[in-house]
């Protein structure tokens, strides 16, 4: 199957992050994408709650169905009102969706958190052994804090792609998704400058 949900692959750029592990960053809608339906997720954006929200998380939730909201609400809240706090991941099935499963990670909301970068690092790196301990070998990740956490699009790059890179291992593939032709242009250019095939 295709890596993006059936429709051609063009506008995917493609960089080696290891002898085993390959990144694609491309524009699409990520709640259409799949590898296999067995062994792939797709990260929502989640909040603390993970009872769906705006934009990705909101479309996510829609796209698999209230079976995924009842899945969330199973998940056992480690404080009042939270499942899963920032920086953290917890998995689910996908039900309705094409992949097998979806990570929820919590990223920072750029201007109230004090340690920004390492409260987004956490949430790739997490979502990310996550993966591995349900042998998951494809990961579709959106931008995540982008739009309205606002964390700047070239700052989350660097330190989306530095996390993946060093915490691939494992994982076949990673993918990226990027709304915008904008966003998109920003994190292939961050990519090569990180990466440098």
């Amino acid at each position: 199957m295709s890596a993006n949900g059936g429709q051609a692959e063009k506008n995917v750029a493609q960089f080696h992050l290891s002898p085993t592990s390959s990144l694609k960053i491309q524009k699409g809608d990520i709640t259409r994408w799949f590898i296999d339906g067995s062994s792939d997720a797709i990260v929502n954006p989640a909040n603390e709650r993970m009872l769906g929200g705006r934009a990705a998380a909101g479309a996510i939730h829609r796209a698999a169905g209230p079976e995924l909201r009842t899945s969330c609400y199973d998940v056992p809240e480690v404080r009042p009102g939270v499942r899963c706090p920032t920086g953290e991941a917890r998995i689910t099935p996908g039900f309705k969706l094409p992949a097998s499963h979806v990570i929820h990670t919590v990223g920072p909301i750029y201007d109230d958190d004090g340690n920004s970068a390492a409260s987004l690092s956490n949430a790739y790196k997490n979502s990310l052994r996550v993966a591995r301990e349900k042998n998951i070998q494809y990961v579709a990740f959106p931008a995540i804090s982008c739009g309205v956490h606002g964390y700047p699009y070239d700052e989350a790059a660097t330190v989306a792609i530095s996390t993946i890179k060093d915490h691939c291992n494992d994982i076949k593939e990673v993918h990226l998704f990027l709304f915008s032709d904008d966003s998109y242009s920003i994190w292939v250019k961050k990519a090569q400058e990180l990466l440098k095939n």
